[in-house]
Formats: structure tokens, C-alpha cells, sequence
């Protein structure tokens, strides 16, 4: 009983230091042990607190065949501590270097952002054995002080905050309170699996940290704190120069004369404040020695989990890494939208507009918009002869990762247009206006 009145009063003193602007909470609930207990500690916070409320959000990956069993009962389980709770299905998508896990967590962050509001606080269940298994996988990762800062009690998260109130309180502890408050909760059977290195470090090397070191809890706290103090103190004194080094497009220009040191600082707090995996120290060192060091008229890039570091005119941009779209093509109507893939936006060829710039189709020309192009030299409207494509995406500045990724306009099997820069001039006319939603 008293460790149970010790975790209240933890999980309390957390939630009266970092209330929300908008008093509404939003639970991300699983359904496992961490977060059916959390649910539990909430509702006892909010019948002390009517003032306040709480959400609950299932996000369902469909990776088991039990999710829709563990999604009716965190529906269930919510309604008797009194708390609304919403299902959201997701589609998890691998690829690019990106693990399921990490492609799990990021789809399951991003539909959470979608409920928190104005001011609103999300509270999620990790404790100091997660902490424990952060800090170890950052340390496999070779990460420096920011990875090994691990995860902070709280910080911004899309237009409110995110707090960990259980950060502080062990396994061992929210079990005790689950099995003396007799809870039932979901057992996740991904969870066993030793493949995944977080449930190696869960299963076979914190319980031997804890039995021959009983206090490796709040000494990894007090470490992942020292760390995030240290990384807190640099981004401080980095401050002027990085604002000074960020472009209006993102981008990065680091100066001629930067030492490497301050360099690669600079470039982790770049990135770091894009809110992707943060490089290792081998990548960071890759990123200066092979991007930022490269030859001027190389075209170098770096790739690690779904993002890639490419170098254009001396700047540095950070891209998500995009699957090949080369062999896609689909037929434009006039006047009706045509979606392009992978967030590209949609596309349409207006027949009354401001500016127009192609000429109608002949009736045997069908119009396709495509991503790829290997044909003869093409003359833009207004220049006097005509180049490769290669060498006019060169004149026109379009860095090379956008060349694949920019629409072209067929009609019939000739290129007529490339979206937002130029009409091939035989396709020119006073008919037709593009216009490219993002």
C-alpha cells in the first residue's frame, strides 16, 4: 500500500508541475501493462480533478492478429475509468533502411499528433526500464550526448507537449500496482520476440544490470540527465551560428573556414531539430568527410534510417529518402485533377487561367503526366536552340533528388512540359494553365 501511495504521488507531482494550457489530456493507451496502469492513475487524477479532462487514443497497427481483441478492450477498459477513448487504424510502411519498430512508433506519433490540440498535453507510459533500454540502444548506436540523453520527463510535441510521468518509477513497481489494484491488461506476444534489440536489452541484459547494480535505474537517469544538460549547453553557445547557418529553405551552409568540430555540432543540431533518428558518430563523420568535404562537382549523399543528407551549391539538405517513381504515368484530363504519388500533390491542367501556356491536344494526343525522361534535346519557349533536359535542370538550379521527383507533361510520347519551369516552345500556346497543388 505504500508503494502505491509513493507511485500516486509521483505520477501527480509530475502532472501538477507541467499542466496543460487547455487542461485536456491525451493518453496514448496500448492496452499493456505500462499504459492500462497509467489509464488507472488517471482516472483517480481526474475524479480529484474535474477540472480537467483526458482522452485516450488505441492506435492499431494491424501487425497482430489480437489487435482487434486489445482494441475492444482499451474501448471497454476506458469507459469504466470514465475516460473517452478513439481506435485509430494505421498502415505501417517499412523500407529505406527503416525498421518496423521505428516505422511503427513514427505512424503511431503522427496519428497521436492529430489529437493533441492547442495546449493540450499527450502522456505516454514509458518508465526508468525504458529509459534503461534507450540509453543502451543509443550506446549501440554510438550516438553522442543527445542520444544518450535518452527521454526527457517532457518536451513539445505537435501543438502541445508530451509528458512522461511515469519516466522515474520502474517495471517492477507499475507491475506491483497493476497485480494490487487487479488490473488486466493486454499481453503483447511481439513483446517476447529477441530478434528486436529492445526486448534482447528487456529480457536478458537490465535484469542483470539490476542484480548486480540496484541502483542502475537513477544511475542511468542521472547520466541521461548529464547528458541532456551538456547537449542543452552547447546548443545554447551554437545558437547565433546555427541561426546564421540555416537557409530560408531549410538547408544547411556551413562556413568556408568552420573547423570540423564546430562543423559536425552544427550539423547534429540541424538535424536534431528536424526531429528525425539522430546520426552516429560513424555517420556524422561520413556527412563531413564525404558530403561536406566532397569534390564541387560531385553529387554526394549520406543515407541512414528513412532520411538522407544531400549537398547542393555548398548547402546541405536533409531529405526523407522516397521510393523510385520513374516507370509511373497516368493520363490528365482537362480540368480535373490529377493526384501525383508519394505526396507530391495534384496536378491540373485549367483550360481558363491567368497565365496560359499550352496549346489544346490534337485529338490523337493523349495527355500523361510521367517522372521520367530519355529523349532527344527539347527547346524551352524563348530560348533560341535546343538542350538536354540534364543540362537545362542544371541552368535552372533544380538540385538533383528533385529532377525525378518533378512532373512532366507528355503529350502523346513528347515531352511538353516541365512543371514549374518551363513549356517545350512547340507545345506552347494560349489555351492551358498548370497549376501544381502541394
Amino acid at each position: 500500500m505504500l508503494k502505491d501511495i509513493m507511485l500516486y504521488s509521483a505520477f501527480c507531482r509530475q502532472l501538477l508541475t507541467h499542466l496543460p494550457a487547455s487542461k485536456r489530456f491525451v493518453l496514448a493507451f496500448s492496452g499493456g501493462l505500462d499504459s492500462r496502469v497509467l489509464l488507472d492513475l488517471m482516472a483517480r487524477f481526474i475524479t480529484q480533478n474535474p477540472e480537467y479532462s483526458c482522452h485516450a487514443v488505441y492506435v492499431h497497427h494491424g501487425l497482430s492478429t489480437n489487435a482487434d481483441i486489445w482494441a475492444d478492450k482499451c474501448v471497454v477498459w476506458a469507459k469504466s475509468a470514465g475516460i473517452s477513448c478513439d481506435v485509430e487504424r494505421v498502415k505501417v510502411l517499412t523500407g529505406n533502411r527503416i525498421s518496423l519498430e521505428q516505422a511503427a512508433r513514427e505512424a503511431r506519433y503522427n496519428i497521436l499528433a492529430q489529437h493533441v490540440n492547442m495546449g493540450d498535453m499527450l502522456l505516454t507510459a514509458q518508465h526508468s526500464d525504458d529509459q534503461i533500454e534507450t540509453f543502451l540502444l543509443a550506446l549501440k548506436r554510438g550516438s553522442g550526448p543527445a542520444g544518450l540523453a535518452a527521454m526527457p520527463m517532457i518536451l513539445p510535441f505537435a501543438k502541445g507537449m508530451h509528458l512522461r510521468p511515469l519516466l522515474n518509477i520502474t517495471r517492477a513497481d507499475i507491475e506491483q500496482y497493476g497485480l494490487e489494484h487487479k488490473l488486466s491488461w493486454v499481453e503483447d506476444e511481439s513483446n517476447q520476440d529477441e530478434r528486436y534489440d529492445r526486448n534482447f536489452i528487456r529480457h536478458q541484459i537490465t535484469p542483470r544490470l539490476v542484480e548486480r547494480w540496484p541502483s542502475i535505474h537513477k544511475s542511468v537517469a542521472r547520466s541521461s540527465a548529464l547528458c541532456g544538460e551538456q547537449e542543452a549547453l552547447l546548443a545554447e553557445l551554437l545558437a547565433t551560428q546555427l541561426a546564421q547557418a540555416i537557409q530560408p529553405d531549410g538547408s544547411l551552409l556551413l562556413a568556408s573556414d568552420v573547423s570540423q568540430r564546430v562543423g559536425m555540432a552544427l550539423i547534429r543540431q540541424w538535424v536534431k531539430k528536424q526531429s528525425v533518428l539522430m546520426p552516429s558518430l560513424a555517420q556524422l563523420e561520413q556527412i563531413w568527410f564525404n558530403v561536406v568535404q566532397a569534390k564541387e562537382d560531385a553529387n554526394p549523399k549520406l543515407c541512414w534510417a528513412n532520411v538522407e543528407v544531400r549537398r547542393y551549391q555548398k548547402k546541405l539538405y536533409l531529405l526523407l529518402q522516397w521510393d523510385d517513381i520513374s516507370q509511373w504515368q497516368d493520363n490528365i484530363d482537362l480540368d480535373s485533377p490529377c493526384l501525383l504519388p508519394q505526396n507530391l500533390g495534384s496536378l491540373v491542367l485549367n483550360q481558363e487561367g491567368a497565365y496560359p501556356l499550352l496549346r489544346q491536344p490534337e485529338s490523337d494526343e493523349i495527355i500523361t503526366v510521367r517522372f521520367h525522361y530519355q529523349g532527344d534535346a527539347i527547346k524551352p519557349v524563348g530560348r533560341c536552340g535546343s538542350r538536354k533536359l540534364k543540362k537545362l535542370y542544371q541552368e535552372y538550379n533544380v538540385p538533383s533528388w528533385l529532377r525525378s521527383r518533378t512532373p512532366l507533361i507528355f503529350y502523346g510520347d513528347k515531352l511538353a512540359a516541365v512543371v514549374g519551369y518551363f513549356v517545350v516552345s512547340e507545345f506552347s500556346g494560349h489555351d492551358i494553365t498548370i497549376d501544381l497543388n502541394s
